[in-house]
């Protein structure tokens, strides 16, 4: 066994920081079957499995690998990290069941113990500073992860609020036992405890939870309990659908159909200590129950947003259940239509070489998301800031402040006109109750979660900038989102079609896969969702391509209120695309929109162009004006905050390429009462570039309180 040099204290260090509120910032996945080798302990020619056959101490686990049938593939090169129980903890784990020994465990509890404890990606304990590992396990799980120390103070991650890694532990017979012990095809973390994942929904992990006994009243006396229920369509069925083998620009790609489709719910939840003060803030009395005190809170909240609703008879105490109700809207907007594992999933993945949300320029702007809600046309908008440790909810960005990564709803801060703070998501991994079900996930928040008349007309009055990876609910609740080693490009020409490309996958979506998106039947489309790249010319990494003689139509997400609206496509235009018509409701819109054309073309600004170098020294009048004349013919240069980066750290900015731009699709008056449909339809007089490949890249919604500025000089921000 050879030690890596510096290793523990290193380690430690890390750790401690993690512990001491700094780790926060710099949220760290794995994304590299090659990892930094100073990380671990080295155990040269042993695979995962010969680990297992080697050490006495860990023959129960290995004998349930065994009946699992997962010896083979532990012995198989790939890039794993077991989470390794001890005989001693197997033997607590069968004594809290009333079982003698693993023989007594049937082969499916085998397979459920063995998938839990194997992740199929490398993770040291440098890597594991968020609330969940970025990676689910081979149960399709994600593992929650906190910071904490072990009896002789040494800092160590703790695994669903229960199992400690083993920092190092001499055993009787001499062996030391270390974390970070890494073999040929993974990496070995001790535990002390076996890692036990809830089989229940949400719904029910929301019961068991007495600390949110008003919230789980109000979920069920308003029949909101009965929405977050479905878990997975049993119709779907995958192997239905052939690879599809396309070009987009100069690469050979291919694409599969997503493996599974289920149905995901995220809940932000106030804890009854919130609510009791609330009641009292309000000056609401509990003297007829906390869920009629409930209701008269949803009533205050709720009443402005709906007025001609008020003496509705679906509004009252005695009708609940009914759409109109205020509590039954405050119950259903605290919850998304969407799995979210970790509160670092809740805005775009975090990158260590950046240090920043990817594609994020976090000196210029927060991070922020989009969500719909069980609140029919309704959002959550998910606020990335980083600020001072030990004040909550102020922007503390002093050069001496602790900082730390925190997420925020419904936040909107612009001094001295408005300050919003919005309510704090909790990351706190609670030993009990469980957090974390087969079909959804809650969060604590710290106060009230609404769509109330100043979150409507203030915080949410701006514009709506979203990936199409975050548009559609599905993506992120079938594991798809930012999924894939972006810091690695696939050969141009022979596209790596194995079942599990190294990688990672691409993906294309059968009609009827996402919600409220539908082809026309006799049409050839083929929808794409290219997985992340650092260095392609896309938002965030990834892009959704469009193929074939294509005619798609998908339900546009909600406005906050009704108005003028100016409704953009964000995209990369190359010479291998084509040309789109866009219709809004089913009556076209304007000139069809070529990709082919750059900003720097005829059709624009041509050689007025200039890169984000010159572009940043111009002055405040000279932007506006020439974003005045790019509105004019129909686009806007991209987001000064944007940019893709290499994988040494260097940055492009899209704001200077002359391909990265957004184009106007429609400016239209939206009721945000009701469903809005935008409808691509190619207009390739013929076959062009790649079978007419368009690129969706990012979509925006934007009032006209934001794009509507005329007065010499101004401009809406360029951010």
């Amino acid at each position: 066994m050879n030690r890596i040099k510096a290793l523990a204290t290193r380690a430690f260090m890390l750790l401690a920081l993690a512990v001491g509120g700094l780790g926060g910032q710099f949220l760290f996945s794995s994304c590299s079957d090659e990892p930094d080798s100073e990380h671990f302990y080295t155990f040269t020619g042993e695979m995962l499995s010969d680990y297992l056959a080697n050490r006495p101490q860990y023959s129960d686990f290995r004998t349930i690998v065994d009946r699992a049938n997962l010896m083979n593939l532990m012995a198989t090169y790939g890039s794993y990290t077991c989470f390794l129980p001890s005989n001693e903890a197997i033997a607590n784990y069968l004594h809290e069941r009333g079982l003698q020994s693993v023989d007594q465990l049937s082969a499916l509890d085998c397979d459920t113990i063995a998938r839990t404890h194997i992740v199929a990606n490398l993770y040291s304990t440098f890597d594991m500073t968020q609330d969940v590992l970025p990676t689910s396990n081979l149960l399709g799980r994600y593992l929650a992860t906190s910071q904490t120390v072990d009896a002789d103070s040494n800092a160590v991650v703790c695994l669903e609020g229960t199992a400690r890694i083993i920092f190092n532990k001499t055993l009787e017979d001499g062996t030391v036992v270390h974390q970070n012990d890494s073999v040929e095809n993974g990496i070995v973390q001790p535990i002390d405890m076996v890692l036990e994942k809830s089989n229940s929904y949400v719904a029910d992990i929301l019961r068991d939870n007495p600390r949110i006994s008003i919230f789980y009243e109000g979920l069920t006396k308003t029949g909101v309990r009965e929405q977050i229920l479905p878990f997975i369509d049993p119709d779907y069925d995958p192997k239905k659908y052939d690879k599809y083998y396309y070009t987009s620009h100069i690469w050979r790609e291919v694409a599969w159909v997503p493996s599974t489709k289920k149905y995901g719910f995220t809940a932000f939840v106030e804890p009854d200590s919130v609510y009791q003060a609330k009641f009292e803030e309000y000056g609401i009395s509990t003297a007829n129950g906390t869920l009629r005190a409930l209701y008269d809170l949803a009533c205050k909240i709720y009443d402005p947003v709906f007025p001609n609703d008020v003496n509705a008879p679906g509004h009252s105490f005695e009708n609940l259940t009914d759409s109109v109700n205020p509590l039954k809207r405050f119950m259903q907007y605290h919850i998304m239509t969407r799995y979210v594992p970790g509160t670092a999933d809740l805005t775009a993945l975090v990158v260590p070489i950046t240090k920043e949300a990817f594609g994020f320029d976090t000196k210029l702007v927060n991070p922020i998301d989009w969500y719909q809600t069980l609140l029919p046309h309704t959002m959550l908008k998910v606020e990335q800031l980083t600020m001072n440790k030990d004040e909550k909810g102020n922007d503390c960005r002093g050069e001496d402040a602790a900082y730390v990564s925190r997420h925020f709803i419904n936040r909107r801060y612009a001094a001295p006109e408005y300050n919003f703070r919005g309510a704090l998501v909790d990351n706190t991994v609670e030993r009990t109750p469980n957090h974390d079900a087969l079909n959804g996930h809650y969060f604590y928040v710290d106060d009230l979660i609404v769509f109330s008349y100043d979150v409507q007309n203030i915080v949410q009055n701006q514009r709506i900038r979203m990936d199409f990876s975050a548009v559609w609910p599905e993506v992120m609740t079938n594991d798809m989102r930012l999924k894939g080693n972006y810091l690695k490009d696939d050969s141009q020409t022979s596209p790596d079609d194995s079942n599990d490309p190294v990688n990672g996958k691409n993906y294309y979506f059968p009609n009827g896969y996402l919600d409220g998106v539908t082809y026309n039947e006799s049409s050839s489309t083929k929808l794409v969702m290219r997985r992340p790249h650092c260095n392609f010319w896309s938002w965030q990494g990834d892009e959704w391509n469009l193929f074939g003689d294509y005619d798609m139509t998908f339900r546009i997400p909600p406005v906050p209120y009704s108005g003028e609206w100016q409704l953009r496509l964000g995209f990369c235009s190359i010479p291998t695309r084509g040309i789109m018509q866009v219709y809004f409701d089913g009556k076209p819109q304007g000139i069809p929109l070529d990709m082919t054309k750059d900003l720097n073309t005829d059709m624009y600004i041509g050689d007025r162009f200039t890169s984000a170098d010159d572009y940043n020294k111009k002055t405040d009048e000279e932007k506006a004006e020439e974003q005045k004349i790019l509105k004019n013919l129909g686009a806007y240069r991209d987001g000064r905050s944007m940019y893709h980066f290499s994988n040494t750290g260097g940055k492009g900015y899209f704001i200077g390429d002359t391909g990265t731009y957004r184009r106007i699709l429609c400016q239209v008056n939206i009721d945000a009462n009701e469903d809005h449909y935008i409808r691509f339809r190619v207009a390739s007089e013929s076959k062009m570039g790649n079978n007419n490949e368009f690129m969706l890249d990012y979509f925006e919604m934007v009032p006209k309180s934001v794009y509507g500025v005329d007065s010499d000089g101004a401009m809406e921000d360029d951010l």
